[in-house]
């Protein structure tokens, strides 16, 4: 229960890094990285709650 609490936190916070990045006017390419950088860090995330890497 403790590990479904952390995830529902980090992805919030992480939506809400999201949406506000997106509202920055970025150009394409900028933006492009921007997105790749954002779902690495989401893959990052979901693997340190459920402890495959050290959070």
């Amino acid at each position: 229960m403790n590990i479904l609490i952390s995830l529902i936190v980090y992805l919030v916070i992480f939506g809400l890094i999201w949406w506000l990045v997106s509202m920055l006017p970025l150009p394409g390419p900028v933006a492009q990285i921007v997105r790749v950088l954002f779902i690495i860090l989401l893959i990052l995330i979901v693997l340190s709650v459920f402890g495959i890497i050290p959070g």
